[in-house]
């Protein structure tokens, strides 16, 4: 069973949202956007499962080359990053701590994320641009102190993100890593977004990523350190979340800063990350113009 997936994406000059389909895009910002202008609006009606049964009813306006992806939720009010969420990836740190009681927490802009197949930019100031898979959750019903019992009815879809990262950037001061990792477009957020459904649809996610082929990050979501459920009782905890956040939820052992000599991604890589039951999403990599 093929589940609905939504993209937001540019053409005839203009941003758009539809369903995905195997042989193009159907564009429901023309029928429905007086209704729902984003799919943003979409999500904070609750209505991506009522848009999915109406979309079906018709074929692709668009083909894939027709389109320019971009990121699935437009203009998020927040997109909260976790930092250490694997149990290898505690023990690549090498400082015999053992995993910690609360998740490490920074912030990404929506300007330092690009679409699905759009290149990440690796600027002038560092070569060392790194890849990071990561699963992303989209809040749907917003609210503060959400218990961990009631998390994952808040979650409306899921994607995938590439939490592409400048590492000596991460070290420009003594204990933030907010420059490396918001340079624009150095990751990417999609291809589209799955609703979310019931909690067997997270349990046990694979989680992997590859550059050029390679496999080089591979696990699963039933190994997090941090659960969802604990993932958005935490955050929640000290800021509001509303309809349309999204939260990267941490990167599997892997990335090309633990390879000795470190292998950072240059012009040309294609880096995919793939996840069950979401998809795969595809960038390659380019230097700033």
């Amino acid at each position: 069973m093929t589940h609905p997936r939504f993209a937001s994406f540019f053409a005839e000059g203009k941003s758009r949202y539809g369903l995905v389909v195997n042989h193009g895009i159907i564009d429901l910002s023309s029928r429905y956007g007086a209704t729902w202008p984003t799919l943003r609006d979409v999500v904070a009606d609750v209505a991506l499962n009522r848009l999915a049964e109406e979309g079906a009813r018709f074929t692709p306006h668009f083909s894939f080359d027709d389109i320019r992806y971009e990121i699935p939720v437009p203009a998020p009010e927040k997109i909260i990053c976790v930092g250490v969420n694997f149990p290898d990836r505690n023990e690549e740190y090498k400082d015999g701590q053992s995993a910690p009681s609360n998740p490490s927490l920074f912030i990404r802009f929506p300007r330092s994320f690009t679409g699905h197949e759009q290149p990440l930019i690796r600027p002038p100031e560092s070569p060392q641009l790194d890849y990071e898979g990561e699963i992303v959750i989209v809040i749907g019903r917003g609210g503060r102190r959400i218990a961990e019992a009631d998390a994952l009815s808040h979650i409306a879809a899921l994607s995938l993100c590439n939490e592409g990262t400048i590492r000596d950037w991460v070290r420009h001061a003594k204990f933030n890593v907010t420059q490396g990792k918001n340079f624009d477009r150095t990751g990417s957020i999609g291809p589209w977004m799955v609703p979310y459904r019931d909690e067997s649809q997270l349990a046990d996610i694979a989680l992997q990523t590859r550059v050029n082929g390679e496999v080089r990050q591979s696990d699963r979501t039933s190994r997090m350190i941090f659960s969802f459920r604990k993932i958005i009782n935490y955050v929640s905890t000290f800021t509001t979340l509303v309809p349309g956040d999204m939260i990267v939820t941490g990167t599997p052992t892997g990335a090309g800063a633990r390879f000795d000599p470190p292998i950072w991604l240059k012009p040309g890589d294609v880096v995919e990350v793939e996840a069950d039951g979401i998809g795969i999403l595809k960038n390659t990599i380019a230097d700033e113009v």
